[in-house]
């Protein structure tokens, strides 16, 4: 009875006729609110580094969210993995529009060709979701490979503020717009061995809070989510395809999933507009900082 009136409720106040107000539920849509899903319909997100982990994920939890209602560009440099994404996307939800690009974030340069080069139709962007990123290696200051710090600032800074300052013009003729930057907790509490990677998170958030205050006249909001610990491609990369160092970083530990991030970008995405979710820091359970983690023995 009680799933009954909740479903009969949820189907007035969407507007859904009952079949997809039932689908949205089951989809646990409900969880980020009633009005998450009016809040994201027929917006066009462009997405960086979507083709794995918190980028994929985010693309998943976003389409559930909006129950379809979505217009997706999806940007990495792996486009047969976002060629799969996008099927999966459009044959659960058809309704959805998907478009895959070829993006190398790296190129900083030629990072702001993208968005003049999308289709007519696709490029005013309602939500961009700055979330390609790299780390190469824990070597210590006098160590470090030369190209490995280039490729992270590239990577993690330059392409983010290029890719951010072709959106934002457009943003603020129309009035409106999200930008959300992933970060980490590396940007707020540096290690030994991460010194470039810390830095270039660290600018990402100085970068963040600077672009909010420069846009506070307008409704466009700025926001960050920070990672503790999460368990995705990004350490096999940290350590050039070893699996065996990959696997030891997060030894004894349940770190957070892509999807545990995904959860938190889509929540904050989903606020009133005038609801800033400004900085988010997210943990697992036993992590404390950077570098304080408990560890089964």
């Amino acid at each position: 009875m009680l799933f009954r009136t909740t479903t009969k409720l949820f189907t007035k106040l969407a507007g859904l006729h009952r079949p997809l107000a039932l689908t949205a539920l089951s989809r646990g849509v409900s969880s980020y609110g009633r009005q998450a899903q009016s809040r994201l319909a027929g917006k066009t997100v462009l997405l960086t580094g979507a083709s794995a982990g918190i980028g994929a994920a985010t693309a998943l939890e976003l389409v559930h969210a909006a129950a379809g209602d979505l217009r997706l560009i999806l940007a990495a440099r792996r486009t047969d993995r976002l060629d799969v994404l996008a099927e999966k996307i459009t044959a659960e939800y058809p309704q959805a529009e998907v478009l895959t690009r070829a993006l190398d974030v790296s190129d900083y340069k030629a990072v702001p060709k993208f968005v003049p080069a999308l289709p007519a139709a696709w490029r005013e962007i309602d939500v961009l979701i700055n979330n390609a990123g790299m780390v190469f290696g824990l070597e210590r200051v006098g160590e470090i490979d030369a190209q490995d710090m280039e490729v992270m600032f590239h990577t993690n800074v330059l392409g983010l503020i290029q890719l951010t300052q072709s959106v934002v013009p457009g943003m603020r003729a129309r009035g409106r717009g999200d930008i959300l930057n992933i970060g980490s907790i590396a940007g707020l509490d540096p290690y030994a061995g991460g010194s470039v990677y810390c830095a270039t998170k660290a600018a990402v958030n100085s970068f963040t809070h600077s672009l909010r205050k420069e846009l506070i006249d307008t409704p466009i909001r700025v926001l960050e989510v920070q990672p503790g610990a999460v368990e995705t491609e990004f350490s096999l990369v940290r350590f050039k395809g070893d699996k065996e160092k990959a696997n030891k970083v997060y030894e004894g530990t349940e770190p957070l999933t892509a999807e545990d991030v995904a959860e938190v970008i889509t929540f904050a995405l989903t606020r009133r507009e005038n609801t800033v979710v400004a900085q988010t820091l997210v943990f697992p359970s036993h992590q404390g900082s950077a570098t304080s983690l408990h560890r089964k023995s």
